[in-house]
């Protein structure tokens, strides 16, 4: 029997299930939900057939052609379904857009062969619906600020590893958040996928703990933080560590001192507008001879006063926390300490 299920059931049992998303290529491309596998029951050139059909034929017409794509591969199927369980008896969760025919037909097929199979009810559409929904609720907010070189990812890992809750939004979004953040880093995702990944990570945690976020402007890279969510951000308390200049210039000499130069140079000439003509050429100047320290000097300055410009809105919610240096055990007692 196939359980067809509503989207807190589907996503609570998915966690120990074969998710299997059988929607066309491109669909799963633009995004997905976390931990899904692509399972296309059409490709995309067959699904624009079947939908043309749909539109301008009939119902019954576009399942004739579908049953056309799908015969021949009901076997092959079934047996790449066998070799991603290997053996396990997990159950597999199917879904669709909308829960409808391509996830069904799936599902009759997996379900006839002997598998335990759930669909979705309303499909990956039900999902995205949820997922806004994720950004509306109210979070116990705690905020991570700090000048940039301040090595706040570092820190936010070691709350995590000290049993905190808390989410990267820079890791979501494959970006490190300034001009040079997303050199060697993969491809960001698409802004629906960064959306379902953040909605997935705040689902995972209580609701009523504390959830530790690195500061962040709207943009990461080429993403946004949602507006509902972001607004959140802006009023929860902000814990601002307070690190000497030359300690954050010799941290950031360390994570992006071995960098291309040439992709570095790409990355100042894209803020040159904001850095201002001088600032730029000589930054170019000193990264071009070597001189990778002065270089980093210079763009450190030009993102604390841009940063320090920000904080200015947001006095009513800022708790400085002075410390001599990045070594993040020191600056998660101090922190955590600032807490209580």
């Amino acid at each position: 029997m196939i359980n067809r299920l509503h989207i807190e059931g589907f996503l609570a049992g998915s966690e120990n299930a074969l998710l299997l998303d059988v929607r066309s290529p491109s669909e799963y491309i633009q995004a997905h939900i976390p931990g899904a596998i692509s399972f296309p029951l059409f490709t995309d050139e067959e699904r624009k057939v079947v939908g043309t059909s749909y539109k301008q034929e009939s119902r019954e017409n576009a399942i004739k052609i579908g049953l056309d794509y799908f015969g021949p591969r009901m076997r092959p199927m079934i047996e790449e379904v066998e070799k991603i369980l290997n053996g396990t008896d997990k159950p597999i969760y199917v879904h669709c857009w909308r829960g409808g025919m391509r996830s069904g037909g799936v599902a009759w097929l997996l379900d006839l062969y002997g598998f335990k199979v759930s669909t979705l009810e309303g499909g990956y559409k039900a999902f995205r619906n949820w997922v806004l929904k994720q950004f509306l609720k109210e979070y116990n907010l705690m905020i991570l600020g700090g000048y940039t070189g301040s090595s706040k990812t570092e820190l936010l890992k070691h709350l995590a590893f000290q049993g905190h809750q808390t989410i990267d939004l820079e890791n979501l979004a494959n970006h490190r958040g300034s001009a040079l953040g997303g050199i060697g880093r993969p491809p960001q995702p698409s802004q629906e996928m960064f959306e379902n990944l953040l909605a997935t990570a705040l689902a995972r945690h209580n609701i009523n703990k504390a959830i530790w976020l690195e500061d962040e402007s709207q943009r990461i890279g080429d993403r946004n933080i949602p507006n509902d969510f972001m607004a959140k951000m802006r009023i929860s308390p902000l814990f601002f560590l307070d690190v000497p200049f030359d300690k954050r210039l010799d941290y950031l000499l360390v994570e992006y001192g071995t960098l291309p130069a040439d992709r570095v140079k790409e990355s100042i000439l894209r803020i040159k507008k904001r850095l201002g003509g001088l600032e730029t050429k000589n930054a170019i100047q000193y990264l071009e001879e070597g001189n990778i320290r002065r270089c980093f000097e210079i763009l450190l300055t030009y993102y604390d006063k841009f940063y320090g410009k920000a904080l200015t809105a947001r006095k009513d919610q800022l708790k400085t926390i002075e410390t001599a240096n990045c070594d993040v055990v020191t600056n998660a007692e101090l922190l955590l300490k600032s807490t209580n």
